[in-house]
């Protein structure tokens, strides 16, 4: 990595100035064609130059060009650099889903799903963004009569389409899902964590 990626644990954001931990930065690294790259795994070798792990934050460092001060050297951000980001960690969390689902941590279908909850074995629950609002709420309403005040600690994603989470889970019409406890759902869920927060979403 380049002088600027050691210099302690912390990073300071490009676009706003803020610091924080690796973690909830993305790292960018420059081509050797000059093309302002993603580097979200931090291998890439190089000076690097960290932006908050937000879109907007991503968008303003793509707008006002600060790439080219923190690589010191011309630097060409394409402009849809954020769709872009937001592209790769949804393209990552849908990997690590499907190694849940290899894994034998994935409950799929509203059935099965309903069935889990009342078992009260699963750490979260999956709705596809195109779910039926009725299906998602009929979900809920079990999820939080069935686990009460503990219903919080059962994350909900609603992240993917559909079509997505049939890719990922090498089934088709997948509109709800649940995750059992295991390594690879809290691995998972960290990814999925990361996309919410960079799309700024809950």
């Amino acid at each position: 990595m380049g002088e600027a990626d050691r210099d302690g644990p912390e990073r300071t954001c490009a676009a706003t100035g803020q610091k924080g931990p690796p973690e909830a930065m993305i790292r960018f690294c420059l081509s050797p064609e000059g093309v302002v790259t993603p580097d979200l795994k931090r291998k890439l070798p190089g000076r690097g130059v960290w932006v908050s792990a937000r879109k907007t934050a991503v968008d303003q460092a793509a707008k006002k060009q600060v790439f080219a001060r923190g690589f010191k050297a011309a630097a060409q951000a394409p402009p849809d650099l954020a769709g872009q980001v937001e592209r790769l960690l949804e393209q990552e969390a849908l990997q690590f889903l499907a190694i849940v689902n290899k894994a034998g941590l994935v409950v799929a279908g509203a059935f099965k799903v309903e069935e889990a909850i009342r078992g009260g074995a699963i750490v979260a629950l999956i709705n596809a963004s195109d779910a039926a609002k009725h299906g998602v709420e009929r979900i809920e309403r079990l999820v939080r009569t069935r686990f009460g005040a503990m219903a919080e600690n059962v994350a909900r994603i609603n992240l993917f389409s559909s079509g997505q989470l049939d890719l990922a889970l090498g089934r088709t019409n997948v509109i709800h899902a649940a995750l059992r406890e295991g390594e690879a759902s809290a691995a998972f869920l960290k990814k999925a964590r990361r996309l919410a927060d960079y799309r700024d979403e809950d």
